[in-house]
């Protein structure tokens, strides 16, 4: 999936809405974000953004989407989403409506080119569907949300079952070396031929698998220590469960304290992603912050966005610029509807934009990200959003202020 290093030529210039924030660039014909990056180091310009409220197309069959929980990008710039059909209301799917298959894939124009998912023989079908992954070999990863999702599934793109790691039901918790524990997020180093487990909803780790075999090879918690489940029993605090379909209260779920130490424990682990340079970056999504580690799971550093945001948190995906050195770095917020854009080698948050709201551009539980060879990015939405929404790459513009006085 990952395309993200090429050089991406910039159309012409026009006055942009990215959400709710209106940019006006220089002339851009010819110019590659490369360029732009040299011309912008010293100025807090960043990538920008303007929907597209024409992609993607209506779907056949009288289908709906229910709730989206992930997307991703292919080799070929195709989307692919992951949603939860269950999530759909029933006065959504009365009269001639209904939910279309869990996995469906978009050409770049926005068509549907082919949909399949959903239990079947060989393999053990999650609860609550959660991440999607497609590789250079163009199989289909496939993760889950739920309380019993123990296990990552491997398909063919055309939906042939191939591989399962993990069994449903059987995870022993944060240091089982075998299961998962609501497994949310998956990306593969093409490399070394390891796939990386953002683990997860009930579990507090990433863990490395061989991508092959499925055969484990490592994993670690927070601050690159052994994860500690007991932490959480010890402090008196019950994490709450994986999203049901039903809306959540955005009070505190938790003991998360945003003026106490940092956190010695991941929270909810919801994306894992790895950078050109060969670092990976984890989402620790109710903990507010991203960290950074090594491939053998040595810390690095850590960044906290919005870290007095309760509920749900703020760090929900990471999607990086498309030029060699990955300058850039977007990070989308379901909790405050913000698209935080920060410098990926400091982690330095240069500005957000984005609000909520129903209406193109705006953001009901902005939930994942992906982004194509062009640097267009596409963001899911779940709750009751229930769509994915294209922000075609516009150029480097000044970066907006974001909408949360406390970064």
């Amino acid at each position: 999936m990952s395309t993200l290093s090429k050089e991406i030529p910039v159309a012409r210039t026009r006055r942009l809405v990215v959400a709710s924030a209106a940019i006006l660039l220089g002339t851009l014909n010819g110019v590659t974000i490369q360029d732009h990056i040299s011309a912008a180091q010293a100025s807090a310009h960043v990538p920008t953004y303007e929907v597209d409220p024409a992609w993607p197309k209506s779907l056949p069959n009288r289908w709906l989407v229910g709730a989206l929980a992930g997307v991703a990008v292919d080799k070929k710039d195709h989307v692919w989403i992951v949603h939860r059909p269950a999530t759909l209301q029933p006065n959504e799917t009365r009269s001639i409506w209904r939910s279309a298959p869990p996995v469906l894939e978009f050409d770049t124009e926005g068509n549907l080119v082919q949909s399949w998912g959903g239990p079947g023989d060989g393999y053990e079908w999650p609860d609550l569907e959660h991440g999607i992954y497609v590789d250079e070999d163009e199989n289909v990863w496939l993760g889950g949300g739920g309380e019993k999702d123990a296990q990552i599934l491997k398909f063919t793109r055309t939906g042939g079952f191939l591989m399962q790691v993990g069994r449903k039901g059987k995870n022993t918790g944060s240091n089982d070396t075998q299961n998962l524990g609501g497994p949310a997020n998956v990306t593969i180093d093409r490399a070394a031929n390891e796939l990386y487990v953002a683990d997860g909803y009930v579990n507090h780790r990433v863990i490395v698998f061989d991508a092959t075999t499925g055969a484990y090879k490592r994993h670690w918690g927070a601050y690159g220590k052994p994860p500690d489940d007991g932490y959480f029993t010890r402090a008196g605090e019950r994490l709450p469960g994986p999203f049901s379909g039903v809306v959540q209260h955005e009070n505190s779920p938790s003991q998360y304290n945003p003026d106490g130490p940092p956190p010695p424990q991941f929270r909810i682990v919801h994306v894992v992603r790895i950078s050109n340079d060969g670092l990976v970056y984890v989402c620790d999504r109710t903990n507010d912050r991203i960290q950074v580690f090594r491939k053998d799971g040595t810390f690095v550093k850590e960044q906290f966005i919005a870290k007095r945001t309760l509920g749900s948190g703020s760090v929900w995906d990471i999607a990086f610029s498309t030029d060699a050195a990955q300058t850039y770095m977007t990070v989308i917020d379901g909790t405050n509807q913000q698209v935080w854009m920060l410098r990926r080698d400091t982690l330095e948050i240069l500005g957000a934009w984005g609000q909520a709201g129903r209406w193109a551009g705006q953001f009901y539980g902005a939930h994942n990200l992906a982004a194509d060879s062009k640097g267009n990015l596409f963001i899911t939405e779940t709750y009751e959003g229930k769509r994915v929404q294209k922000f075609t790459y516009k150029g480097l513009g000044s970066a907006t202020k974001p909408l949360i006085s406390e970064p």
